[in-house]
């Protein structure tokens, strides 16, 4: 179990009551780390804190939606019907008022393993592009893609969103670490994901351009 809260207290608490009902779990601090932990440990449920320090809980929310569909129980001080729709939209699965008892926590994480049953299949396939986010491998007609981190989350958003135009600072919002935004630096990441899909701008196969709006991911006219 991954657990992502910057209270200390919370935090530590949380990982004796976890422990000692028989999880492994990991602790995270801060919101950068829980990302990264989510996406390489791969936990059964994540418990997650909307008020982190370095980053909106809603936002980190959808960024571990982009690569996994692990159950989500987040930690709200809010109350109300709004509030509970506006996470579940987000990606939750479940989640909890702040203060909550360990009965409480207890409870919605047994509640939201058994929902989950048999995982998802999380392989995408566009046209020729296929893109295991369990693995965080991705292929172009059968040969393995070389990408970086930020390459690989990139396309798996992309991906997810077949035919959507979607605007830069929609990326940069969803993909990127908050201490690296810019709109460049999408702007050179899509150049750099064009060059490995083996494509340029002039002459689009999966990363169109849409000039004044956003990047579009479709497959080639030829694989529709």
């Amino acid at each position: 179990m991954l657990v992502i809260e910057d209270d200390a207290d919370v935090r530590d608490a949380l990982g004796r009551l976890l422990n000692a009902s028989g999880h492994v779990v990991r602790l995270c601090e801060r919101a950068l780390d829980g990302l990264r932990d989510a996406a390489q440990w791969e936990p059964d449920v994540v418990v997650l804190d909307l008020g982190l320090p370095d980053l909106d809980g809603a936002t980190v929310l959808r960024r571990i939606r982009v690569v996994s569909q692990v159950p989500i129980v987040v930690a709200t001080a809010r109350e109300g019907e709004s509030e509970m729709i506006r996470l579940l939209r987000a990606g939750a699965d479940d989640y909890v008022v702040k203060p909550y008892s360990a009965e409480q926590i207890e409870a919605r994480i047994a509640a939201v393993l058994r929902r989950g049953g048999a995982p998802p299949s999380r392989v995408i396939t566009v046209g020729g592009l296929t893109l295991d986010a369990d693995a965080r491998a991705a292929s172009l007609d059968g040969v393995p893609l070389q990408l970086s981190r930020l390459e690989f989350d990139l396309l798996a958003y992309l991906m997810q969103r077949p035919g959507k135009v979607v605007n830069r600072r929609q990326l940069l919002a969803e993909v990127w670490p908050a201490e690296s935004r810019s709109l460049e630096t999408v702007d050179v990441h899509v150049t750099w994901l064009r060059r490995k899909l083996g494509e340029r701008a002039a002459q689009p196969r999966y990363l169109h351009t849409v000039r004044g709006v956003g990047i579009q991911l479709s497959a080639p006219a030829e694989e529709d």
